[in-house]
């Protein structure tokens, strides 16, 4: 089961989705709006690894860039899927 637009849905989330819009907002949290309509927060600040440890500078991490649905940051050297995203974020009303 999931929601979008406030609308519960039956069944599996379905793969393939892609992030329409991103907004920074403060602290590493973004508003992120998905293809479905709907819209989630994400925390960047729970990314690990090495490949996300750039994102700890505020001028990288306030600067995100949509390429073809994948969040992308620091010129495309940076990227999220758009599932793993919406799996790691949670509801916005």
């Amino acid at each position: 089961m999931y929601i979008v637009d406030g609308i519960c849905y039956a069944g599996e989330f379905q793969e393939g989705i892609k992030v329409k819009e991103i907004k920074p907002l403060n602290g590493g949290i973004m508003l992120v709006t998905f293809s479905t309509g709907e819209k989630r927060l994400f925390d960047t600040t729970k990314l690990k690894g090495e490949a996300f440890k750039p994102l700890a500078d505020e001028n990288i991490c306030r600067n995100p860039t949509l390429f073809h649905g994948v969040i992308t940051w620091d010129d495309g050297n940076i990227d999220i899927a758009p599932e793993t995203v919406y799996k790691e974020s949670y509801a916005y009303a």
